[in-house]
């Protein structure tokens, strides 16, 4: 099966406590890292893909190979190979770090690296992974997969964000346990709940003008 997520932002302490941004309500990394590591390894299996849609961690450890390798540790208790898409978290030389320390699993290298997006196919759609949102324009046959934004829908039909604490995830009947990584048939529940709801809201805007 293929997966898709955004923002763990491992080791993140700035990101712990209740508020508007993202709320994660733990003591401490630890307790929140391993949350998502319990709730990910429940919903993926070894092999599986995920696509990792960038912010994997935050260390700020000096000097930065031990946060690197801090961060290569809990990437190794991930189920799953891990597509990553590099974003303004990630740096370049942690990419490196992890690049020096491939190894097979599942068959298959346990990481593969995009600097700026992935293009994929899926049910007559296509897929471009990227951290940030994009703009498509008129292009209803492709549905940018983004993280990024923490807190708010891009109000445009094209853009699902795939981010462990997104709003969109709101949309599925059944929204995975924090930090669990979204099915690609997920995504396509989340695109058509979010364009009849962008419809919904455009209609009733127009019965008020």
């Amino acid at each position: 099966m293929q997966f898709v997520v955004a923002d763990t932002h491992f080791l993140d302490d700035h990101l712990l406590g209740v508020d508007k941004f993202a709320p994660r309500p733990f003591d401490s990394v630890e307790e929140m890292d391993q949350t998502i590591i319990d709730h990910w390894n429940s919903r993926v299996q070894e092999k599986d893909i995920v696509y990792h849609l960038g912010d994997i961690a935050v260390d700020y450890t000096k000097p930065p190979r031990i946060g690197d390798q801090h961060v290569f540790d809990i990437l190794q208790q991930l189920n799953g190979r891990l597509i990553l898409i590099k974003c303004n978290h990630d740096r370049r030389d942690l990419f490196k770090f992890l690049a020096a320390r491939n190894y097979e699993y599942a068959g298959h290298p346990k990481f593969a690296f995009h600097d700026v997006g992935k293009l994929i196919k899926y049910d007559h759609h296509q897929l471009y992974m990227t951290h940030y949102p994009l703009m498509m324009g008129i292009a209803p046959q492709i549905w940018n997969l983004h993280g990024h934004i923490h807190h708010y829908m891009v109000p445009t039909k094209t853009n699902i964000n795939g981010g462990i604490d997104a709003p969109e995830l709101d949309l599925l009947d059944h929204r995975p346990a924090f930090g669990a990584p979204i099915l690609l048939r997920e995504v396509k529940e989340i695109a058509q709940k979010k364009a009849a709801l962008l419809d919904k809201e455009s209609a009733q805007k127009g019965k008020t003008q």
